[in-house]
């Protein structure tokens, strides 16, 4: 049996090997990081607009007819109207995380104008990976 020897060859090569391993991941990572950017741009992707005109086309019938529920049960017309809004402001927000697109109604003013007439005023923001509408 040979006699123990108290040398750092051992830990040379161990410690060479760990920094072998450590550049080729940085190496992976960078080359993954780079295929990703060339992946092409969709250009026929419309999905922004495509929510942005479902949105405005479905949001004003929604919202008065949560708000008729609402003042049918005894709330005052502004606050019905308020009510809708903010729920249907909710729905618009859990439809975007489940769909993967942001859909946010933002600056939303209720006006009061008498005679049983409420105008609503709100700027529309639409965005998903790609693109972003406001």
């Amino acid at each position: 049996m040979r006699p123990s020897q108290k040398d750092d060859r051992a830990q040379m090569l161990l410690a060479t090997g760990v920094v072998l391993m450590m550049s080729l991941l940085s190496m992976a990572i960078f080359s993954i990081k780079l295929a990703g950017m060339s992946v092409p741009h969709e250009v026929a992707s419309d999905a922004v607009i495509q929510t942005s005109q479902d949105v405005e086309s479905v949001l004003p019938g929604l919202v008065e007819a949560r708000a008729e529920v609402w003042y049918e049960n005894g709330v005052s017309a502004l606050e019905s109207v308020t009510q809708a809004m903010d729920s249907s402001h909710e729905d618009l927000l859990h439809h975007g995380e489940i769909s993967g697109i942001e859909v946010k109604l933002i600056n939303v003013s209720i006006t009061d104008l008498g005679s049983n007439q409420i105008q609503i005023d709100a700027e529309l923001g639409v965005s998903d990976s790609d693109a972003m509408l406001m």
